[in-house]
């Protein structure tokens, strides 16, 4: 039976006094405050105000109505690794850590770095939830781009005004308006405007790919509020289970489009991912990730984090370690030949023979019969 591993970053388990604070207080260890549920799950916020007992467990303002369901990871069996379904819980590079707060991602953020090859010392701005949507005619054909990007990283410096125009193609005075009204410092010197922590030089795409759930009953309290709520409350639940299909389908849709996009930027893209789910794509699809384990990245790139020899704890905050890095070409190349590519993702692992088709129709009544005119 499915049950929450982590909930609000530490094992469920734990009901010492750092973990029940920050529960009480719906904190995120990973970003450094408030959870936020992930940034995209506000459909299993807790709902505080028709339940009361659950409104006095939480320490939160008075007015607040809904509080982030805070699960970070799941275990469908008690012997299995857990399963993250929380991009947070993998990485949140826009975190903060206020009053000396252990950062519990520092060594993954850098090996994350390192592999954009910024020379060190450089000055890195991070844009969260960029999302990019435009239509262009090419070849005479209406073609659309549209996609969020999870993380882009930016180098930062001075740019005068003349250069900003040139790097977004736009007039100074509409710049200038946006810049302001982002809080962007315009300095003017000998009469010339200077922009200052400009994006410029190289910009790098990081995807984060968690799971999602399924199996979500309210009759049997399995939904991720109602399991959340039972576990504050009761100390016993049921959580729902772990679509592999759809996380695995989400990926494969963006993998190949993002990495080009990266390439043709002259940067990279990184997917971090986890070591179950680079286990699920092995087996389900034609391409063996595991053959590309790579020290350098190539144009499809995957970094693989692990619970490792921790996944059965049930104290403290646990810190991800490195599985692998995974990196290849997005296709094969003429002097490659056959070789695996990450297209390969694309691909059934296996081609069932018809008479197990043939079984499975002997087994289910038409739906209809029909005559071809």
């Amino acid at each position: 039976m499915p049950k929450i591993f982590e909930l609000f970053s530490y094992p469920v388990a734990d009901h010492s006094k750092a973990a029940n604070k920050a529960r009480k207080t719906a904190h995120c260890s990973f970003m450094g405050r408030e959870c936020d549920g992930g940034g995209n799950r506000h459909l299993s916020n807790l709902n505080i105000v028709r339940n009361m007992e659950l409104r006095r467990f939480f320490t939160v303002p008075a007015n607040r109505e809904e509080v982030a369901s805070g699960v970070c990871s799941i275990k469908l069996q008690p012997d299995e690794r857990p399963w993250i379904v929380c991009p947070r819980r993998l990485m949140a590079l826009s975190r903060t850590a206020p009053n000396g707060e252990t950062t519990y991602q520092a060594t993954t953020e850098a090996r994350l770095l390192r592999l954009f090859g910024y020379p060190s010392g450089t000055r890195i701005g991070i844009w969260s939830e960029v999302k990019l949507g435009y239509d262009e005619k090419v070849s005479g054909e209406k073609k659309k781009f549209d996609y969020a990007f999870d993380y882009i990283l930016s180098p930062l410096g001075r740019v005068s005004q003349g250069e900003a125009e040139k790097a977004t193609g736009e007039p100074w005075a509409q710049i200038s308006r946006a810049l302001v009204a982002h809080g962007f410092t315009i300095a003017v010197r000998r009469g010339e405007s200077f922009v200052e922590d400009f994006p410029v030089g190289i910009p790098s795409i990081i995807e984060i790919m968690t799971c999602s759930t399924s199996g979500s009953d309210k009759n049997k309290r399995s939904t991720i509020p109602n399991a959340v709520e039972d576990a504050l409350l009761k100390n016993d639940h049921t959580a729902p289970g772990i679509n592999f299909r759809q996380v695995w389908a989400r990926m494969v849709s963006q993998l190949i489009v993002k990495s080009e996009v990266a390439l043709h930027w002259g940067g990279k893209a990184v997917w971090i991912v986890q070591d179950v789910l680079v286990d699920y794509i092995c087996s389900s699809t034609a391409l063996d990730i595991r053959r590309f384990l790579a020290e350098r990245t190539n144009e499809v790139n995957m970094l693989s984090l692990a619970y490792g020899d921790r996944a059965n704890e049930t104290k403290g905050v646990i810190e991800l370690s490195f599985s692998g890095l995974y990196a290849g070409p997005i296709a094969p190349t003429a002097a490659a030949g056959t070789r695996p590519s990450f297209s390969d993702m694309v691909r059934t692992p296996l081609k069932p023979a018809l008479p197990r088709l043939t079984k499975l129709l002997i087994n289910k009544r038409p739906v209809n019969k029909i005559t071809v005119p």
